[in-house]
């Protein structure tokens, strides 16, 4: 179990790039969500892809606590499924967007590259109040709640974005 628990909370060894984990492991997410969301063509299909994401994470809440004692910091950069699961956040926004108003999904690549930019901004600067969960809530929780209100942010954005320019 330990193994697939780290496997899981460091995206299948991505945390342990040298440079840079939490972007790659977001990276990742962006180009593995834009081509599952190429085949996908049934809003059922979006719906289950929501559920297994929100498992992944809740489960991430569980196997980052049981792990917790594996790094050398609570926060380690090598726990990068608080990363994954916050750039999901904006790609399931757009691409449930574009379902709306398209009626099918495969969100433009323009839209994922704004909202990887977007949400890498707002989970490194972490403005208020990100960094008031990163700061204060040194477990599994603060790990994941940072990144789940990027996410949040960078999807606000983007739909001002859009409110504008459609």
């Amino acid at each position: 179990m330990r193994k697939i628990n780290l496997a899981i909370i460091t995206f299948f060894g991505t945390g342990y790039f040298k440079i840079i984990p939490g972007t790659f492991a977001s990276l990742f997410t962006s180009i593995i969500l834009f081509y599952l969301f190429k085949s996908i063509n049934s809003i059922n299909y979006f719906f289950i892809c929501c559920l297994v994401i929100f498992l992944i994470s809740i489960y991430s809440f569980y196997a980052i606590q049981k792990l917790k004692n594996e790094f050398k910091e609570i926060d380690a950069k090598e726990i990068v499924i608080d990363e994954v699961f916050g750039q999901a956040i904006p790609i399931f926004f757009i691409e449930y967007l574009s379902f709306i108003k398209f009626q099918f999904f495969g969100a433009d690549l323009e839209l994922y590259i704004i909202s990887f930019f977007l949400f890498r901004f707002f989970d490194i600067l972490k403005p208020f109040p990100i960094n008031y969960f990163d700061k204060n809530y040194k477990n599994s929780f603060g790990i994941m709640f940072d990144d789940l209100l990027a996410g949040i942010y960078s999807s606000i954005i983007i739909f001002l974005v859009l409110m504008v320019v459609y």
